[in-house]
């Protein structure tokens, strides 16, 4: 009777949690653009000067990607990034009160007849992102923009209470966000429906003994295999979406199919495609990226070399 009591009241806590935390963050979001900007300049100096919150990682993932440039230069690009790094933080509060006019207004997609191209064809499509800011308001405005049903795969974090205030955050405006940890099991209501499956496929995999390797800025480097083997086994279009900001708070992205036939191609060729895309994008526009994880921290070993996808055999 005990533990039942507890479990009641633990279950109360959380609900409590999340409705205080809620609260708090709602009446922040309806702050004026203007005012949310100006703390966000306030936490990125912060953040970059004081805290130095993962300031060697980030200057260390600059130094490996871009060797050619001075430490000056990446100390630039450093200080861009903590700013969309907290811009984006900044920008995903604000997407709980944000209205639909507000999210068409600040993203939109270059070439959205890509995606109608495939839906008029009653097709599903797999839809590759990386980590290039803003995707929490890609998330949100996507369903704005497209014919498809907009499935996200996310990974649950600890916290319950902010589990759920992320959940009511990214599905607000009709996005269906499935859990990584039990995603075939959740898609499978929708596997009669055509939807637009979106995987943030740049995450550092947890066991590079199964993943693809290959050279990510010259440098050996881990990718997951799911989005390829997904693509591949179910034929199913795989585009590619770069977003990149035109100026602040404002963002688009660009589409481009990475293939219309997974299953024709050659095992790793997508993750190749996919790889040189987030590359050049990330070349483009190199404080868009969340440089502040550790893109690198599996160390390339021999024994993985049944698993090297690279064409060619440099390491």
């Amino acid at each position: 009777m005990s533990s039942r009591k507890q479990r009641i009241g633990s279950t109360d806590e959380i609900v409590f949690m999340y409705y205080l935390v809620f609260a708090l963050l709602y009446l922040f979001s309806l702050l004026p653009m203007w005012l949310l900007y100006k703390i966000s300049d306030g936490l990125a100096l912060l953040m970059y000067a004081i805290i130095r919150y993962r300031r060697g990682v980030v200057l260390g993932n600059l130094a490996i990607a871009f060797p050619e440039k001075t430490e000056r230069q990446r100390k630039a690009i450093a200080k861009e990034f903590y700013r969309n790094f907290t811009d984006s933080f900044i920008e995903t509060i604000k997407l709980l009160s944000a209205s639909p006019d507000f999210l068409r207004e600040r993203f939109v997609l270059d070439n959205p007849e890509l995606l109608e191209h495939f839906y008029k064809k009653g097709q599903k499509v797999q839809l590759h992102m990386g980590h290039l800011f803003n995707w929490e308001m890609a998330n949100v405005a996507m369903p704005l923009r497209t014919s498809f049903t907009f499935i996200v795969i996310y990974m649950p974090v600890d916290s319950r209470s902010f589990n759920r205030l992320f959940l009511h955050l990214r599905g607000r405006t009709g996005t269906v966000l499935l859990p990584a940890t039990n995603m075939q099991r959740a898609i499978l209501p929708y596997r009669h429906k055509q939807y637009m499956l979106t995987l943030v496929a740049d995450q550092a995999p947890s066991g590079p003994e199964r993943s693809y390797w290959l050279n990510f800025f010259g440098v050996p480097t881990p990718f997951v295999r799911t989005p390829e083997r997904g693509a591949r086994i179910a034929n199913i279009p795989a585009v590619f979406a770069r977003i990149y900001k035109i100026r602040r708070g404002y963002y688009r992205a660009e589409l481009t199919t990475l293939s219309d036939q997974p299953a024709t191609l050659p095992e790793g060729e997508l993750t190749r495609l996919y790889r040189q895309m987030l590359e050049d994008s990330i070349r483009q526009q190199p404080g868009n990226y969340l440089w502040s994880h550790k893109r690198w921290k599996k160390t390339w070993k021999e024994e993985y070399a049944p698993l090297w996808i690279e064409k060619d055999e440099g390491k």
